[in-house]
């Protein structure tokens, strides 16, 4: 379980975060949703400590984050797994090596049981015999996959989703979205996922966060979000079924 407390931050003059307090459940999906440029990532970075807040309080599963030193933090992190917005490969290594990265850098695994471990996480997200290729042979889906892969080489125990599906079209969006959902199942991993697809959201998650202004005005399901009378939202919602920004 993830609980933040009063969590601000600025850059400068930009008040990007302006008191978040609400938790994220253990062994379930949640996903935070909001126009672009709402510090949504900026969030997620903050469970991770890859941003320190200016104020507030991070406990995962009852550890006080911001108290951690940098050698218990580089410890603590190998909980989570991240999907970064563009996958984040390295473009001089191939597939292999590029999912092997985190085993090669953070344990004693013998070189047989990393390629076992390897091909494991690349059939879970469903590729397989493409240990050679390079990430400018791969589509847009492939990569967000072997960025998946990677993401979970190390049987983390939470993963965060920055914008998954950005950039991917409608059958490769439902495949990842279909692909996080079953991950969970698969792992019982605790999923954080940042997006601004309204519908997407409703589809997989256990519960949805509204970011607006720098603040979670409403957390829950479909039918909360459609009984809300808060402008924002009813707006967000209209836009969304209409296809238009706000």
């Amino acid at each position: 379980m993830i609980k933040l407390f009063d969590i601000q931050k600025s850059f400068g003059k930009n008040k990007v975060l302006q008191g978040i307090s609400f938790v994220i459940p253990k062994g379930k999906i949640t996903v935070i949703i909001g126009r672009s440029g709402e510090g949504k990532s900026v969030l997620l970075k903050h469970l991770i400590r890859l941003i320190n807040p200016d104020e507030g309080k991070i406990l995962v599963d009852g550890t006080d984050i911001l108290s951690l030193n940098e050698i218990e933090l580089k410890e603590f992190r190998k909980k989570f797994g991240m999907l970064f917005q563009n996958a984040a490969l390295f473009d001089s290594m191939n597939v292999f090596s590029n999912v092997a990265f985190p085993l090669v850098e953070h344990t004693n695994m013998t070189d047989h049981e990393i390629a076992s471990r390897v091909h494991e996480v690349l059939e879970l997200v469903g590729l397989k015999d493409i240990d050679e290729k390079m990430p400018e042979e791969l589509s847009g889906g492939m990569r967000k996959r072997v960025g998946l892969a990677r993401s979970i080489a190390l049987l983390p125990q939470i993963l965060l989703y920055d914008e998954p599906t950005t950039g991917l079209d409608p059958i490769m969006t439902d495949a990842i979205d279909q692909l996080i959902v079953n991950t969970q199942k698969q792992l019982g991993v605790t999923s954080v996922v940042i997006s601004h697809d309204i519908e997407a959201s409703f589809r997989i998650a256990d519960r949805v966060a509204m970011l607006h202004e720098g603040k979670i005005i409403l957390e829950g399901q479909r039918v909360d979000f459609e009984a809300s009378k808060h402008p924002f939202i009813k707006r967000f919602l209209e836009g969304r079924a209409t296809g238009t920004e706000l």
